[in-house]
C-alpha cells in the first residue's frame, strides 16, 4: 500500500545567544506538530555533568568520555522540552548561569561537537523536527529543508535576555559581558563556527515582535510544505 502522507520537514534555526531561537523553535514546532530539538540543552546537560564530576572544562578527551557514558534525552511537553540527564530531570538546573558559562566552554571542543552532532542527526533523521542551535544548518543538517538564521542587534539581545531572566544592576552587566564572550567564542571557534548557511533565510528580529518572527518563519515552512 502506498503511503500518501507528506514527508515532514527538517527545519534548522541558527543564531547567536539571545536572538530568540528557543522560543521561535518551540512555538513553530507546536504549530506544525513537530518535535523541538534544542541542541543547546544537550551541551548544557553535558556541562552540568562535568561540573558535578569536578571535571576540567578544558580536557577534551575526558569530556568526550563523559559524553559517551551519559544518557541525554529531550522529552517534549506542552510547556517545552524536559531535559533528562541519566534519567534525572535537569531542565531548571541547566539554565543557571554557571552551567550556561560551562556549556559555552564545553562546546568549543571539536570531538565533543562531533559526538553531539552524531546524536542530533540520529534524533532528527526521520524529519518532523525543528532543531535550533548554532551550527544546525551548516553542520548537523546541511541538507535541511528549511534553514533560518535568526539574528538581532547585540544590545537588543542583551536587553531581551535580561528581561527574560528578570535581572538588573551589576548582575545584568555581568550577563551582558557573558553574552558578548559567548558570541566571540561561537563565531571564532575553529570547528563549526557560528555563521549563516549560504542557503539560509536571514531574519533580523531587532525591530520585530516575537509573533512577527513566528509568522515569518511559519510562512516559510508552509511554502516548503506546499512545494513538496
Amino acid at each position: 500500500m502506498n503511503d500518501h502522507s507528506p514527508r515532514k520537514l527538517i527545519i534548522a534555526i541558527d543564531g547567536p545567544a539571545g536572538a530568540g531561537k528557543s522560543t521561535i523553535a518551540f512555538r513553530l514546532a507546536r504549530k506544525l506538530g513537530y518535535v523541538n530539538l534544542e541542541s543547546g540543552a544537550m551541551y548544557r546537560a553535558l556541562a552540568l555533568k562535568a561540573i558535578d564530576n569536578d571535571l576540567s572544562l578544558d580536557d577534551e578527551a575526558a569530556l568526550v568520555k563523559l559524553a559517551e557514558d551519559s544518557r541525554i534525552q529531550l522529552e517534549p511537553t506542552v510547556g517545552g522540552n524536559r531535559t533528562l540527564l541519566d534519567g534525572h530531570d535537569v531542565s531548571a538546573r541547566i539554565r543557571e548561569r554557571d552551567v550556561t558559562e560551562a556549556a559555552s566552554r564545553v562546546s568549543v571542543h571539536p570531538k565533543v561537537r562531533e559526538w553531539m552532532v552524531a546524536r542530533q542527526q540520529e534524533m532528527g533523521a526521520g524529519g518532523g523536527v525543528v532543531m535550533e542551535g548554532r551550527d544546525i544548518g551548516t553542520k548537523v543538517f546541511p541538507d535541511a529543508d528549511l534553514k533560518i538564521f535568526l539574528d538581532a542587534d547585540p544590545v537588543v539581545r542583551e536587553q531581551r535576555r535580561m528581561e527574560q531572566q528578570k535581572i538588573k544592576g551589576e548582575v545584568a552587566a555581568n550577563l551582558a559581558a557573558d553574552l558578548r564572550e559567548r558570541d566571540r567564542r561561537d563565531r571564532e571557534r575553529a570547528t563549526s563556527p557560528l555563521v549563516a548557511a549560504q542557503d539560509a533565510v536571514v531574519i533580523d528580529s531587532t525591530s520585530m515582535s516575537e509573533d512577527e518572527v513566528l509568522a515569518r518563519v511559519e510562512d516559510l515552512a508552509r511554502q516548503k510544505l506546499e512545494s513538496k
